[in-house]
């Protein structure tokens, strides 16, 4: 009888550890951005366990993906020193865009950065301006992620969103998102995502050739 006893308390300790041990499978959503990215665990993925920005904790086994913070608003601020109007600085430790109104002010959204190993920096200007664009992973995404569709139209659920504005020399855009509670966090292959409201605010302001300075 103690026996028996014994190795139905084993079995249901471990039963209740197998329950609690999270899974490792894959937790890229179908377009190729990793879901969890910014509940990474102290790995050399990410140094934080605590996000740096809101102060709350990073899980990496979340049941679902939920927003580490309540929407950015986009307000009117002062203009960051040295640049002209009109110009587009992207400040990614901040996690904000500035639109340099020329009145000693600029607007200011709230925006999504690239995730470790993602980020960059350097001056470029917007080349082209689509909106409802389609979406076509470039190569390199292809590459880590062949499951990925070659081609998506614009439209509701398309990583892009509502606009996007292409940057010079490079693969990134600015542009919407189809996923909003990620704004503020760093989970994207090294465009700048912005809500599909502030992107088409700010779509409306730039004209092709507009300076955008990236500072990390």
């Amino acid at each position: 009888m103690h026996r028996t006893v014994v190795a139905a308390l084993a079995g249901l300790v471990s039963a209740v550890a197998l329950a609690a041990s999270p899974a490792t499978a894959q937790t890229y959503d179908r377009y190729g951005y990793d879901r969890y990215a910014a509940y990474a665990p102290q790995t050399s993925y990410s140094a934080y366990s605590v996000d740096p920005l809101t102060g709350q904790a990073l899980s990496p086994y979340q049941e679902e993906y939920r927003p580490q913070a309540s929407a950015i608003p986009r307000e009117r601020v002062a203009a960051p020193g040295g640049y002209g109007a009109g110009t587009i600085i992207i400040n990614t430790s901040e996690r904000r865009l500035y639109y340099v109104v020329g009145d000693g002010t600029a607007i200011r959204y709230g925006i999504g950065v690239g995730r470790p190993g993602f980020t960059w920096a350097g001056t470029r200007s917007i080349t082209m301006k689509r909106e409802w664009p389609d979406w076509r992973p470039p190569s390199q995404m292809l590459r880590r992620r062949p499951d990925l569709p070659r081609y998506m139209k614009g439209g509701l659920d398309n990583p892009l969103g509502a606009r996007a504005m292409y940057l010079g020399g490079t693969l990134y855009r600015i542009h919407g998102s189809n996923e909003p509670w990620t704004i503020g966090q760093a989970v994207s292959s090294g465009c700048i995502r912005m809500r599909n409201e502030d992107v088409i605010d700010l779509y409306e302001k730039v004209k092709v050739g507009t300076k955008v300075v990236v500072l990390r």
